[in-house]
């Protein structure tokens, strides 16, 4: 069995469900933002089991504005934001956006393609709920978003070097810190 294999979902099979929502979203995509969308994806002709639609990074905070309010989408929640480390491939790295129709309810994702010392804009003034994803990126990869509001590290100490999830940090990369990590006294004010 691989992806294209229909599953019994709660919603039922996705693709016999959402196939021609997807192609007019698309399409209206498409229309809308021209050269913006670089590739788009369908589930079967692709091994994926939702749309993928790959947007210019200066423009991925308004094509999901977009998406987010326009009644033909409403992709109300930014289920999901991650990155994936593509070396040797160039550009490295691509951001990816999981988003989910509460109305419809049904599922679409959103791929930015960034190089190395590239940045991405932030998503915070779309969702607020970006926040902490876009700081576990820029911790995990070492991906920069742009106008974000505090990014800094989230998960790792604040004197870690490197980005873990990055496909050349070393396998057994272990940095041992004798003392605890220094509170931020900026943090402890009200």
């Amino acid at each position: 069995m691989d992806i294209r294999t229909p599953v019994a979902t709660s919603y039922g099979d996705w693709l016999q469900k959402f196939e021609e929502t997807w192609k007019s979203q698309i399409a209206k995509l498409t229309a809308k933002f021209g050269s913006a969308i670089e590739e788009t994806r369908m589930p079967v002709a692709f091994a994926t089991d939702v749309p993928i639609v790959y947007v210019k990074a200066e423009k991925i905070v308004e094509v999901l504005s977009f998406v987010k309010t326009d009644p033909d989408f409403v992709y109300d929640l930014l289920s999901d934001l991650t990155a994936i480390d593509e070396m040797p491939a160039e550009p490295r790295f691509e951001v990816v956006y999981n988003l989910f129709s509460y109305s419809k309810p049904c599922r679409m994702r959103f791929k930015v393609r960034v190089s190395e010392g590239q940045d991405v804009p932030t998503l915070t003034g779309v969702w607020k709920g970006a926040n902490w994803a876009e700081r576990e990126v820029f911790d995990m990869f070492g991906i920069k978003f742009r106008g974000h509001p505090d990014l800094r590290r989230i998960l790792m100490d604040v004197r870690w070097e490197g980005h873990p999830l990055r496909k050349d940090y070393p396998l057994r990369g272990y940095q041992i810190f004798p003392t605890a990590m220094p509170v931020d006294p900026t943090l402890l004010e009200d």
